[in-house]
C-alpha cells in the first residue's frame, strides 16, 4: 500500500491510533492531537524550551542501510537530545512529515512506530503535526520541554579552570554508518537519551555550559568556546571509545579518531564544571550515565590538542 492510498487525512488518523495506543497524554497536555494546535500546562516556576530537528532522506537517513523502525528512533533521539543538553523535561512533541505519494505506507508507519517507542520511553506525547507530498522523504520533529526558571543549561557559561567532561562513549554511531555504507551489515544502533543526565546536570553547583553532540566532538566543543569566549585543552588518549573500536576500524579502513571527533550522532552530553566540582565517580552515580573528563577550559580562543572536523550540513 502506498501513501497515495490512504491520502492525508487517512495517515495522520493510522499516526493518532498509534500514538493513542501508546498511552495517554502527560499530565502538562491540555489538548493533544486533533485540533488546530495542542494546548500544553507549564508547572510553576518553569521556562519553556523548544527545538526543532529535521531528518532528511539521504542527508541523515537511507533506507537501503537501516529499517524504518531504527531511522525513526534515531530521529526522535536526535531531537530530543537537544532538551537533554539543556537540562529539561520533556512535555509533548509534533512530527511533520513530507513524503512522496508512492512511498510505501509501511516504511512511513514503521518510523512513526520507532520514533512513538522512544517517545514513550521519555514520558513525551506525540501531540500534532502536519503531513505533505514531496519529492523525498523528510522527518521534522519539534520538541518541547521546561525547565526550572533561570536553571536551563546554556551553552555559553564556559570559563577558565572549568573541567571539560562527556558522557558515554564517541564514535559509534559514524562507525556503524560508515561500515552500511561500506556495504556491511545494516544500523542498528541508537543512540542512549541522556534526558535524565541533563536535568541532574542542571541542579549541580559548578555547572557550566552543555551541549549534546550531534555534529561531533570538535564541531560541537568549537560551539561552545565561541559562545563563551574561551578554549580548550583537550588530551586525546582520554577520549571515551566504545571496546574493540580501534581493531573494527582498522579492519574498515577508517581513522578511529576521525570518527570519534567529527563523526557525529553521538548525541552524548559535553559540559564543563568548576574545579571543586565532584570526581567522575560521583558524577557517574548523580547522573546515571558513564562519565569521562577529556581536558580543561583555559583562556584563549581554539581547541588545543586535536585537528580533526565535525560534520557540517553545507
Amino acid at each position: 500500500m502506498k501513501l497515495r492510498d490512504v491520502g492525508e487525512f487517512g495517515l495522520i488518523a493510522r499516526i493518532a491510533r498509534r500514538a493513542q495506543r501508546k498511552g495517554r497524554a502527560g499530565a502538562g497536555v491540555v489538548l493533544g492531537i486533533g485540533d488546530d494546535a495542542a494546548v500544553l500546562r507549564l508547572r510553576g516556576g518553569e521556562d519553556l524550551v523548544s527545538s526543532c530537528d529535521a531528518a532528511v532522506e539521504n542527508v541523515h537517513f537511507r533506507w537501503r542501510t537501516a529499517s524504518p523502525r531504527i531511522i525513526g528512533r534515531r530521529a526522535f533521539v536526535a531531537a530530543v537530545s537537544d532538551l537533554a543538553a539543556m537540562g529539561a523535561r520533556p512535555i509533548g512533541w509534533t512530527l511533520a512529515i513530507a513524503a512522496p505519494p508512492a512511498l510505501d505506507l509501511a516504511r512511513v508507519q514503521g518510523c512513526v512506530d520507532g520514533m512513538l517507542a522512544e517517545a514513550t520511553a521519555v514520558a513525551c506525547p506525540l501531540v500534532g503535526g502536519n503531513v505533505t507530498r514531496a519529492r523525498e522523504t523528510s522527518f521534522t520533529l519539534c520538541v518541547l520541554g521546561a525547565a526550572k526558571r533561570g536553571r536551563a543549561l546554556r551553552r555559553d557559561g564556559a570559563r577558565p579552570g572549568d573541567r571539560v567532561f562527556v558522557t558515554g562513549v564517541l564514535g559509534r554511531a559514524a562507525f556503524e554508518r560508515a561500515r552500511a555504507e561500506q556495504g556491511g551489515a545494516r544500523e542498528r544502533y541508537v543512540p542512549p537519551s541522556r534526558l535524565g543526565a541533563g536535568r541532574a546536570l542542571s541542579g549541580l553547583r559548578g555547572v557550566g555550559a552543555c551541549i549534546d553532540l550531534s555534529d561531533g566532538l570538535l564541531a560541537d566543543l568549537r560551539h561552545v568556546l565561541s559562545a563563551s569566549g574561551t578554549a580548550a585543552e583537550i588530551d586525546p588518549a582520554r577520549l571515551p571509545l566504545p571496546r574493540g573500536f580501534v581493531r573494527a576500524c582498522a579492519r574498515l579502513g577508517r581513522n578511529p579518531l576521525r570518527l570519534a571527533l567529527g563523526g557525529g550522532e553521538d548525541y552524548e552530553l559535553l559540559f564543563t564544571l568548576g574545579s571543586s566540582a565532584p570526581g567522575v565517580s560521583a558524577l557517574e552515580r548523580r547522573l546515571g550515565a558513564p562519565v569521562t573528563e577529556i581536558g580543561r577550559i583555559v583562556a584563549g580562543r581554539g581547541v588545543r590538542g586535536l585537528a580533526a572536523r565535525g560534520f557540517t550540513h553545507f
